[in-house]
């Protein structure tokens, strides 16, 4: 079967940086950071009580009440981002409602109103039943796809932070085999006392911002929001005359199963899919300008990811600079891999390389370029993007534009 290329002709944000893609783009050029205070639940009893929240947000300011209501938070987080990605691609006035359809990476989804419904419950306060619709992360997928009018193939992928990374993975192929003529791909997450304790129980989590690939660093910050794409097939999009962002131009997967938590110590299986990653896109290593990178700001894992990297890119590794912007969005969980590859396409796009910013000390064990000290220009024209979540659920894009 030929393969179609894959272009990105519209794109989406909602996050704690920004509320669309110009603003998003804004503060991943200005090095913004977004980790701050959280009150979105009670987090006084954490050691670490800061993530990257969406602030002042009222789902009023973008839905009716009756179908705010009915919303879970992640559900209205994906809608907006997904209704951005479908506006600026006009998409849905050149193909039929069955030929888009929807790909979408969760984690969480709805558990934040679920909670919120469980302690009015205790409280012997009657709240709807409604509210725990949403917990099923496939929801958020049937919401999109009615709230556009989207009748095509609907997925919903969850594996922890590689979710909406693959789902993007996934929405291209069937975009690139035929099957459909356009996807909306991404994902969306929200914070939550579950994963916010849960984070906390496993100690991973810094009490200050993030600080990938650092000296001292302690952990995660996390963070909340959705990012989407629209993926269409290339010679109909230019074509009907549509803005190419950029390219899907491939990506590979793998389930390492080494540990629930802890990446494979030697980073082997890591390599192996960038490399099947590349070779699925057909490009050689030495085109590769960059590469946002997991980089969570554990201990362990950013050390692996710097070995991952020297593995694939041999000699020359100390010269592809490897950054993570988790340190401007926190780490969204499901919605990670979609953020961060929302990141390169426009930085890629706007001809910079993001800072990874927070630096406390270099780590002699993290011997890389990891941009540290500042935004960088960059004429390069592929990145790669790269979701390492728990259970060793690996997925590596490759974009470029």
């Amino acid at each position: 079967m030929s393969r179609k290329r894959v272009a990105i002709t519209g794109l989406g944000a909602f996050c704690g940086i920004g509320r669309n893609v110009p603003e998003f783009t804004d503060a991943l050029a200005e090095g913004r950071c977004g980790i701050g205070p959280i009150d979105l639940f009670d987090v006084s009893g954490f050691s670490a009580q800061i993530g990257c929240q969406v602030k002042g947000f009222d789902p009023l300011d973008f839905f009716d009440t009756r179908t705010a209501r009915r919303l879970s938070r992640a559900d209205q987080f994906g809608i907006i981002s997904a209704g951005e990605a479908l506006r600026d691609s006009g998409v849905r006035e050149q193909y039929g409602p069955y030929q888009i359809g929807v790909s979408l990476g969760g984690g969480a989804a709805g558990m934040y109103n679920a909670e919120s419904w469980f302690k009015a419950h205790l409280q012997g306060i009657h709240e709807h039943p409604s509210l725990l619709r949403g917990m099923l992360p496939d929801q958020t997928t049937t919401d999109i796809a009615q709230m556009f009018g989207l009748g095509g193939y609907q997925g919903t992928i969850t594996t922890a932070c590689s979710s909406s990374s693959t789902a993007i993975g996934w929405g291209a192929d069937q975009v690139a085999s035929g099957q459909l003529k356009a996807v909306l791909a991404g994902g969306t997450d929200t914070l939550c006392q579950l994963t916010y304790a849960g984070f906390n129980s496993l100690r991973v989590v810094d009490s200050e911002p993030c600080a990938p690939f650092s000296l001292g660093r302690q952990g995660i910050s996390l963070g909340e929001g959705a990012a989407f794409f629209v993926l269409e097939d290339e010679e109909a999009a230019i074509e009907r005359g549509a803005r190419v962002y950029g390219y899907v131009l491939g990506y590979s997967l793998a389930g390492e199963a080494h540990h629930m938590t802890a990446p494979e110590p030697t980073g082997a299986v890591a390599a192996r899919v960038m490399r099947e990653a590349l070779a699925a896109a057909g490009v050689q290593p030495e085109r590769v300008g960059w590469v946002n990178a997991h980089g969570t700001g554990t201990p362990l894992n950013d050390v692996v990811e710097s070995n991952v990297i020297k593995q694939v890119f041999g000699e020359r590794a100390s010269r592809v600079p490897l950054i993570s912007t988790k340190a401007m969005t926190g780490h969204c969980l499901g919605a990670a891999g979609a953020i961060e590859a929302l990141a390169t396409v426009l930085a890629l796009n706007n001809r910079f390389i993001p800072q990874t910013l927070n630096f406390r000390g270099r780590d002699p064990q993290c011997d890389l370029d990891y941009c540290h000290e500042g935004r960088r220009a960059s004429d390069s024209t592929i990145a790669m993007s790269n979701s390492f979540a728990f259970g060793g659920n690996i997925t590596s894009l490759v974009l470029g534009i």
